[in-house]
């Protein structure tokens, strides 16, 4: 260390570990000192520390930190213990990972009145491993209205009083100090090592040097320069052949600028900092210096401000993020001449939906088109086109519906089996009943055709009410167990079509399918295509902010209705899930989960659906072949719709929960829906399957969580039937296959 470095108990606290021997005498000195106060925080630290969400693995340590300046001997925690929680708040506008590469910096700055506001700002927010402080002059009473320190600090060194405030904060952070300041002489051992140098002295060739230096040691140069938040970088380790200032001073060196007086730097330093884009006030205040003012004026919370830019701008070279070389203002007076009235925030209700027409068809025929368009699909897209004809109805699958969960169309496929079973129950009601089928063909993917007959079925023709009032009911259940008769009465609906019902009723067993679907749902909110899918379903009231579209679809003399898609009304949104939800459709916000491999409480919604339950059932159909196609989903879809009717006809609230994984079959295919989420997805389908009992042969058509619940808000509405089409997008916010 040089000379000019003062006795280190001038500015630095000392460690001392009661445990290590070398440690114990000067323990044992201090506190018998009658003159030393002893400040014990140690069990006030680690029951904060216990308070910690996501904390430390590591035990904490005692540590006794002595102040020399203060005669204070205070108790603390290890300094992995004490940054933790004197950092915590920084997350995650800085992670621990983030934190950890800061802490890799080694800071210069010189000279400490604006320095002292950036070096401190710095140490503040963990933003170094070590700071290097520069300043030959001392504290005045003058220098009091922008340097936070004290009238103690009079007559004492400017480096030695923000060492000394810096170790107040955080007594483990490194700080070195040059009480000679900076001098062309000794620049470049004060930047060896250094990662930044943050340049604030008033001498304009030190200034000078401190860039020539830089450029030699090719370290980035920042510099603030208070009135109206001028910020400068020059990032000479990217650019070392850069000129000092910018270029704004030509050809100007150094040894030009030396002993020159303070009226021959004034053309200098204007063409620095350019009059004609001062402060009114600076400029004016410029012209009085020996006049009516001492010197050039400095506000403290100007000072203040420009050590949050150059904090921010460290952030950004430690983290390796964008920061060119140039300049800019970060002009307060500006923004606050910029105040404005903010935009209304729509939450905590949404209109009152309008009541939906269930039976507007006249003929039987037409009741019939009528009762099959009721039927459920992913995001309500209605993923058919139906077609009447004198001998009856033929639907097929319209491709351009499908999403990225819809794999091989399955999906899809199950939507045409629900909608060939509705309509089949209403051609019973009305005596109409003939032969159906379901044909695979290149032409369409899958067709499904329904022969108007004379036959009746009386079985059938109980689901045809039941299918025009079902619906989605997304409300919070009671979790009052179901009979066992009920879950019989389920069985049986799907055994009608040779499917089978796999049902979890147990308070752990649906806890445990929670979590699971809870972080299926997190894996579809940070998985871009997913995401984009999500939001584009979702259907906003008017004058309630729309994710992707601010007009809804209109059709000739219907209004403004969204006929596709879910109304975000029926998701039955607390006023603190609407703001969730607002928040969640942010794809900035959904990258930096993703990157923090966070987002757990993206699941929430769906966790705590399935937690109020009374049960979980997933409707299968077995496939012994192993080869299942679009015929076995459209048979499974129509097993599952029975299961769907029966539910409601028995008083219980239906919500499809189907995980994204829901129709994967291959590895490949669970690649394909979230390359990034691929193993995840592979180990929850696992544990999914084997919790419900599902065996590998059979295929999952929906996933239905049961309740007892108040009645739903609203119903999403549907197109006409027939067979013009327009798609605004795929499905239901907190639900993988959520269906309407």
């Amino acid at each position: 260390m040089n000379g000019d470095l003062g006795p280190r108990a001038d500015f630095r606290p000392l460690i001392l570990d009661e445990s290590a021997p070398a440690d114990t005498p000067m323990l044992t000195q201090l506190r018998k000192s009658q003159l030393v106060r002893i400040h014990d925080l140690r069990d006030v630290l680690r029951q904060e520390l216990g308070t910690l969400t996501n904390p430390i693995s590591t035990e904490p340590e005692d540590r006794w930190v002595y102040y020399p300046w203060r005669r204070t001997l205070v108790g603390l925690l290890d300094e992995t213990s004490f940054r933790a929680i004197r950092l915590d708040r920084n997350r995650n506008k800085l992670t621990r990972d983030e934190q950890q590469r800061l802490a890799g910096l080694h800071i210069g700055v010189v000279g400490q009145s604006v320095g002292h506001a950036c070096a401190y700002t710095i140490a503040l927010e963990g933003g170094c491993g070590m700071l290097r402080l520069a300043d030959f002059d001392e504290i005045e009473l003058s220098n009091l209205n922008r340097v936070p320190g004290s009238i103690f600090d009079i007559g004492v060194n400017k480096s030695v009083v923000t060492a000394r405030r810096i170790a107040e904060l955080d007594p483990y952070l490194p700080v070195q100090i040059r009480t000679a300041g900076v001098t062309e002489d000794s620049v470049d051992e004060f930047l060896t090592g250094l990662s930044v140098v943050i340049e604030e002295c008033d001498s304009l060739d030190i200034k000078f040097a401190v860039r020539e230096g830089a450029r030699r040691f090719r370290i980035p140069l920042l510099m603030e320069t208070s009135d109206r938040g001028l910020f400068d970088v020059e990032r000479y380790d990217l650019e070392p052949g850069r000129l000092p200032f910018h270029g704004l001073l030509g050809a100007t060196t150094g040894a030009d600028l030396r002993g020159l007086t303070t009226k021959d730097k004034a053309p200098h330093v204007m063409r620095i900092l350019d009059p004609g884009e001062l402060s009114a006030r600076m400029a004016a205040s410029l012209v009085e210096i020996d006049e009516t003012v001492t010197t050039w004026p400095q506000l403290g919370s100007e000072v203040q401000l420009g050590a949050a830019v150059v904090a921010a701008a460290v952030r950004r070279i430690g983290l390796g993020h964008k920061l060119s070389s140039g300049r800019v203002r970060v002009d307060l007076e500006h923004g606050l001449d910029a105040l404005a009235e903010p935009e209304p925030v729509e939450e905590g209700s949404f209109p009152e939906p309008e009541p939906i027409d269930d039976a507007p068809a006249v003929s039987p025929v037409e009741r019939v088109l009528h009762c099959a368009q009721r039927a459920p699909s992913g995001g309500n897209t209605q993923p058919w086109v139906l077609r009447q004809d004198a001998a009856g109805l033929r639907m097929d699958l319209v491709r351009t519906e499908s999403t990225a969960l819809d794999i091989g169309y399955r999906g899809s496929a199950v939507a045409i089996g629900a909608a060939l079973h509705n309509a089949r129950a209403a051609a019973a009601a009305h005596g109409l009943l003939g032969p159906h089928r379901v044909a695979e063909n290149a032409a369409t993917v899958l067709t499904a055709t329904l022969e108007f007959g004379s036959g009746a079925d009386p079985l059938l023709a109980r689901d045809y009410p039941a299918a025009l009032a079902r619906e989605t009911n997304r409300r919070l259940g009671n979790g009052a167990p179901l009979a066992t008769p009920v879950l019989a009465g389920l069985a049986a609906a799907a055994a009608a079509e040779g499917a089978l019902l796999h049902a979890v009723t147990e308070h752990d067993d649906l806890a445990q399918a929670a979590e699971l679907l809870g972080n299926s749902d997190r894996i579809r909110y940070l998985t871009p295509r997913l995401h984009e899918e999500l939001f584009a379903e979702l259907r906003w009231p008017d004058g309630h902010g729309s994710a992707q579209r601010s007009e809804p679809e209109r059709w000739p003399g219907g209004g403004r209705v969204a006929l596709t898609g879910i109304d975000v009304r029926s998701l039955e949104l607390s006023p603190v899930e609407q703001a969730k939800l607002r928040m969640a459709r942010r794809t900035d916000v959904m990258a930096r989960l993703h990157e923090w491999s966070t987002g757990r409480a993206l699941g929430e919604y769906t966790r705590d659906r399935v937690n109020s339950s009374s049960a979980l059932v997933a409707v299968t159909l077995p496939c012994p072949s192993g080869a299942p196609g679009l015929i076995d989903y459209a048979r499974a879809g129509a097993a599952a719709q029975r299961v769907w009717l029966e539910a409601g006809r028995r008083g219980l609230a239906v919500q499809p929960v189907s995980p994204v994984f829901l129709y994967a079959r291959r590895p490949a295919e669970l690649i394909a829906i979230s390359p990034d989420f691929a193993d995840t997805l592979t180990s929850l389908q696992g544990r999914f399957l084997d919790l419900l009992g599902v065996p590998e042969h059979e295929i999952m058509a929906l996933v239905l969580r049961l309740s007892y619940a108040a009645a739903a808000t609203v119903r999403s509405r549907r197109l006409p039937f027939g067979e013009h089409r327009s798609r605004w997008g795929g499905s239901d916010q907190p639900g993988a296959g959520d269906r309407s």
